[in-house]
């Protein structure tokens, strides 16, 4: 079953702040989460073009993928 993708509205401005570019690169990986919100395996993160971290809540029993925060990577670690 596909999930449905959501933001809460804090995440939506996120997004839209981001250029055009950043927001055609995350897109399409935003996208993959509802076919699949647990990805498997781990994906190194290299080069400048990683820059970003999308962060997320699955909600199973709604079949829900909720996005809750895009930001620079500096701003999501302490």
């Amino acid at each position: 079953m596909n999930y449905k993708i959501e933001f809460v509205k804090q995440a939506a401005k996120q997004f839209k702040d981001l250029s055009i570019q950043e927001q055609q690169r995350l897109k399409p990986k935003i996208d993959a989460l509802i076919i699949e919100p647990r990805p498997n395996g781990v994906v190194k993160l290299t080069g400048e073009k990683d820059l970003y971290r999308i962060i997320y809540t699955i909600q199973d029993d709604l079949l829900l993928v909720l996005v809750v925060k895009i930001a620079h990577r500096r701003d999501v670690y302490p």
